[in-house]
């Protein structure tokens, strides 16, 4: 059986992860499943629920499970797309979506939607940290 808190936890970033909440998928950017698309900036709360729901999503569905990966790819865009984001921060999107590709390419194949996806958003952390001057 499956604690409350758990499974509550579990729900709220799927809930978030897929945009409105009607359980239509809307679009495949990982940036519209955050159901952030007409945010420019990311909330901290957003990126304290997505960190805190990793540990949650691995231990209730396991580490290759397609929700897994999605919730640590928002969590990377989260990171990366904040206007605001500090070196560290897009050090560790780009180390996310790095693990996250490996797994997704390893359980899914590169030609999955998902897959592509993270890919995408790692090229894009990438460029933004290359643009990013080391301070």
């Amino acid at each position: 059986m499956v604690e409350k808190g758990v499974l509550h936890s579990a729900a709220r970033p799927r809930l978030l992860c897929r945009g409105d909440g009607d359980g239509r998928k809307g679009g495949t950017s990982l940036g519209r499943e955050l159901g952030l698309r007409r945010v420019a900036r990311f909330s901290l709360a957003h990126k304290k629920l997505l960190r805190k729901s990793i540990p949650v999503a691995r231990r209730v569905l396991g580490e290759n499970h397609d929700l897994t990966l999605r919730i640590r790819g928002c969590y990377a865009e989260a990171l990366y797309k904040d206007g605001g984001a500090a070196l560290n921060d897009l050090r560790e999107a780009v180390t996310t979506l790095e693990d996250t590709t490996r797994i997704a390419r390893r359980v899914f194949g590169g030609a999955h939607p998902l897959t592509e996806e993270i890919e995408k958003a790692l090229q894009e952390a990438g460029a933004a940290l290359r643009e990013t001057p080391s301070a």
